[in-house]
C-alpha cells in the first residue's frame, strides 16, 4: 500500500552522518563508503552477512534488544544505509533505520526517516518465527517510539505473524485492510493521535474481525480522563490531573493566580510534565511557586499536566514502583523497581547492581497472584472494568495506607523479556505467562468472532 505523500528532505547519507558512531558535524559526503550507492564492496564472497544487510524488516524488538545489550550498532546502521542508498524503495531498511536513530536519541532525523519510509510504503511485515498460526494486524500511527504499543516483544519466537499498517491523520481509514485474523489498535493516546482514534472508532464498528483494544476505550487513558474515571474506585488513588496552558502556570508562579482554582486536589508540591511526554521526560516535582517559575523558564512547551505529588516511600525510605499488565481483565506481574528516587524508571533504579533489590522483585513476581494481585483485587478489577481494554499496562505503587497509587494507565507501555537471564532468572517464567496469556487472548477473540459469524439455523414448527 503505497502513498503519494511527498518525501521529506532526508537521504540515507543524511542518516549516515548522524547514525550511531558517526560524528554529528560530518558532511553528507563524509558518509562511510558502505553508505554510498557507488561504493565498491571488498568483502569476500563467503563473508557472513551483516545484520541489516538482508532484505526484510528487523523490527523494534530486535533492534531494541541489541541496544539494550549494548551491541555495536554501527555495522547495522551502515548496512541499512547501504540498502537504502542502493534502492530508495527499500522501505524496510528505512523503517529499521528510523527505529535505530530514535533508539540512539536522534529523534528529529529518526522521525524524518520514518516519514520517508511511509512515503514509500504503509504496510510492514514481521513473519512468525515458527509456522504461523494466526495473523495479527496492528494499526499504527507515525511518531516517536511510544506512539504505538511495542507488540513485537509479546511474541518473539512465536507463531504470530504481524502486519503493521500505518495510518496518517487527515486521511480516511482504508476500506480494504491487509489480510488478518485479528486487529490490534496499537495507537497510543495523545493529542496527535486523538483524531485518528476517533476516526477508527467509527470505522471499526463495521469490521467483522475481532478488534483488540477498541479505539474509543484507548482514548480514556489520557492522564486527565483516567484520573476522573478512577476517582471513586475503592482502594485506588490517582491524583486529579489538570491540563494547564503555559499562561495559567505563569500566573501561578508570579502569584497572580491561586493554584487551588486550577487544581483543588491539594497544595504543593506538584508533579509537572509537558502534555504528551512519557518515560519521565521533562517531569519534575515542583515545591513552590518559585520552583515553578524556574521550571517554566527551562521548558518552552505550551501545555502541561499538573498533579499533586503523593509521597509513596516505604518505611525503609525507598520508593517502589510496580508494572502490572491486565490481559482480558486478569492481572499479571510486569516488573518491580526499587529506588531512593521518587521518579523511578527500571533502568535507573539500580536493579542490576543490587542483589537485595532483585530478591525483592523475584518475590513480588513469584507471589504476585497470591499476594499483590489478591491484596488489590478489588482495585485491579475495577480498573479493568472502567477502561474496558483487552490489554492495559498500569504503572503504580502502594500508599502508606495500602491503597493502589496509580501513576499511569497505558496500553502502549513496553512489556519485554530483555533482562539478562543470569541476573534475572526469576523473570523468565512470569514473562512467559504474560506472553501466553496474550496469545490466548488473541485465539479466544478470533474463536468468538468466528462463532458470531456462523450461520444460525432457524427451526420451524412442523
Amino acid at each position: 500500500m503505497s502513498s503519494t505523500i511527498p518525501s521529506p528532505a532526508v537521504t540515507p547519507q543524511d542518516a549516515a552522518t548522524s547514525a550511531p558512531g558517526a560524528g554529528h558535524a560530518a558532511r553528507a559526503t563524509d558518509a562511510p563508503a558502505a553508505a554510498r550507492a557507488d561504493a565498491p564492496t571488498d568483502a569476500p564472497a563467503d563473508a557472513p552477512v551483516a545484520l541489516g544487510s538482508a532484505p526484510g524488516l528487523l523490527g523494534l524488538a530486535t533492534l531494541m534488544r541489541l541496544a539494550f545489550d549494548r551491541a555495536d550498532l554501527v555495522p547495522i546502521s551502515k548496512a541499512l544505509i547501504a540498502r537504502a542508498s542502493r534502492d530508495e524503495s527499500d522501505a524496510d531498511a528505512l523503517m529499521d533505520l528510523a527505529t535505530l536513530l530514535q533508539l540512539q536519541g536522534i529523534a528529529d532525523l529518526g522521525l524524518a526517516t520514518l516519514m520517508q519510509a511511509l512515503a514509500v510504503c504503509r504496510v510492514y511485515e514481521l513473519p512468525a518465527a515458527r509456522q504461523p498460526a494466526l495473523r495479527l494486524l496492528a494499526l499504527m500511527a507515525p511518531g516517536e517510539l511510544m506512539a504505538n504499543a511495542p507488540l513485537p516483544f509479546l511474541f518473539e519466537g512465536g507463531d504470530i505473524s504481524l502486519t503493521m499498517l500505518y495510518l496518517l491523520p487527515g486521511e480516511p481509514v482504508p476500506a480494504e485492510l491487509p489480510p488478518h485474523d485479528a486487529i490490534f489498535i496499537a495507537i497510543s493516546e495523545s493529542d496527535a493521535n486523538r483524531p485518528l482514534l476517533d476516526k477508527l472508532a467509527r470505522a471499526s464498528a463495521a469490521w467483522t474481525a475481532p478488534v483488540i483494544n477498541r479505539p474509543g476505550r484507548v482514548a480514556l487513558t489520557a492522564r486527565d480522563r483516567a484520573c476522573e474515571l478512577l476517582a471513586d474506585v475503592e482502594g485506588v488513588r490517582m491524583p486529579a490531573t489538570a491540563r494547564a496552558p503555559r499562561a495559567a502556570l505563569q500566573a501561578i508562579a508570579a502569584g497572580r493566580a491561586d493554584l487551588a482554582r486550577l487544581l483543588p486536589d491539594g497544595p504543593w508540591p506538584l508533579i509537572v510534565r509537558p502534555v504528551d511526554s512519557h518515560a519521565g521526560h521533562d517531569l519534575e516535582r515542583i515545591a513552590d511557586a518559585a520552583a515553578l517559575d524556574r521550571y517554566l523558564a527551562a521548558h518552552e512547551q505550551r501545555e502541561f499536566f499538573i498533579a499533586r505529588f503523593i509521597d509513596y516511600r516505604g518505611r525503609d525510605g525507598l520508593f517502589r514502583k510496580y508494572r502490572v499488565v491486565l490481559i482480558d481483565g486478569i492481572p499479571h506481574a510486569g516488573h518491580m523497581a526499587i529506588s531512593a528516587d521518587w521518579m523511578i524508571h527500571y533502568l535507573n533504579a539500580g536493579m542490576t547492581d543490587s542483589e537485595a533489590k532483585r530478591a525483592e522483585e523475584a518475590a513480588f513476581m513469584r507471589d504476585f497472584d497470591a499476594d499483590f494481585a489478591q491484596r488489590h483485587r478489588v482495585a485491579l478489577h475495577a480498573i479493568g472494568q472502567r477502561f474496558g481494554l483487552d490489554w492495559l499496562v498500569i504503572d503504580c505503587a502502594e500508599t502508606a495506607t495500602g491503597d493502589l497509587l496509580v501513576f499511569e494507565v497505558d496500553p502502549g507501555a513496553v512489556v519485554h523479556s530483555m533482562d539478562p537471564p543470569d541476573l534475572f532468572p526469576y523473570k523468565r517464567e512470569p514473562m512467559q505467562r504474560v506472553f501466553s496469556a496474550f496469545r490466548a487472548l488473541l485465539a479466544r477473540r478470533i474463536d468468538q468472532a468466528a462463532r458470531r459469524q456462523e450461520p444460525r439455523h432457524v427451526h420451524r414448527a412442523a
